[in-house]
């Protein structure tokens, strides 16, 4: 199959990444061989080119955003049969028996595995996942359209739900790229206000087609005090801007697996009366399923920029500049 991997971690303009030939996989007991249609292009992809994240494996295969059809079932399948659609997502593994898996917090497990980080993701014509971290993916999204729900979109709503916005609250979003968009259609349709802070102009003039009542440079402050926010750009001198948008008793939830340093916050100023400070750990398998019924409910709209798949590290390099509105997927 034709496939990406990760050749040498360094800056996207080093060309990072290898494209070629790599055997076919092949499925082990209770897995899925599936043939990808498309995946999602995610930050955290561009963190483990670039070395941010350091790659688990030698050569590992990016991407956890893929929609593909079962071509092949490993012994013991019972969810799926070949010519079933699925998604694979990033969680694509966990140990069942820690004490965090225990008591329903999968996504905090000791031992967990990744996709597109410790097992090969979706920028190849094939993967293999664990039938259990499957999705089966509502019909009313296009390949196009569901790939980037699979990370931007779950991880949008486990960051929603870390950030406690009440009902019918003002919504901080900083950065408005692939999961930010899809998280203010999730909020707006809860019946939230949402104001968008971001340094991109096209991402501005989305986020007021989607019904922003405030739009504003990264660094601008809110007319209103904000009841919840949440940070979606990797940077860390964000955090004091967000915090001290926040109204009395009012959470940010960082949603990125990478954040530049935080700069010293001041007790007073950035998180007395009650001011929180969460981040986001992946997801359970539950939120995406609740998601997956929050975003058939909606109907989730997501905004998408294709590339075909021989083109991945020039897509990787659009979303380093800054210059891709939405989410970037990836046509095999």
């Amino acid at each position: 199959m034709r496939a990406w991997w990760v050749r040498e971690p360094g800056p996207i303009e080093s060309q990072p990444l290898a494209w070629g030939e790599r055997p076919d996989p092949q499925p082990g007991r209770r897995e899925l061989l599936v043939s990808v249609r498309t995946c999602g292009v995610c930050r955290t992809d561009l963190h483990l080119a670039e070395g941010d994240l350091a790659p688990r494996r030698p050569n590992v295969v990016p991407g956890h955003e893929a929609v593909g059809i079962v071509s092949e079932t490993g012994d013991g399948c019972a969810r799926f049969r070949r010519g079933d659609r699925v998604g694979v997502a990033w969680l694509g593994g966990t140990c069942g028996s820690c004490a965090y898996c225990r008591r329903g917090n999968e996504n905090l497990c000791l031992s967990p595995v990744f996709t597109g980080w410790d097992r090969d993701g979706g920028y190849a014509e094939q993967l293999t996942v664990s039938e259990d971290f499957a999705y089966a993916i509502p019909q009313q999204f296009s390949d196009e359209q569901a790939a980037p729900l699979l990370c931007s979109g779950i991880i949008g709503y486990r960051a929603l739900k870390r950030a406690e916005l009440p009902p019918g609250g003002r919504l901080g979003i900083y950065g408005f790229g692939g999961s930010a968009h899809l998280t203010a259609q999730m909020a707006r349709h809860q019946g939230a206000q949402v104001y968008v802070m971001t340094r991109s102009e096209s991402a501005r003039e989305l986020a007021r087609e989607l019904g922003a009542v405030f739009v504003g440079d990264a660094y601008d402050s809110p007319p209103d005090p904000l009841d919840s926010a949440m940070l979606f750009a990797p940077v860390g001198d964000l955090v004091p801007v967000a915090l001290k948008a926040l109204d009395r008793g009012g959470t940010l939830a960082i949603a990125g697996i990478h954040l530049s340093d935080i700069p010293p916050l001041n007790y007073s100023a950035d998180l007395f009366y009650e001011r929180q400070l969460r981040s986001v750990t992946a997801n359970t398998r539950a939120d995406g399923e609740e998601f997956w019924s929050l975003a058939a409910e909606i109907p989730l709209a997501p905004t998408t920029t294709a590339y075909p798949l021989a083109e991945a590290d020039r897509a990787l390099r659009d979303l380093a500049g800054g210059r891709i509105t939405g989410a970037a997927v990836l046509r095999a």
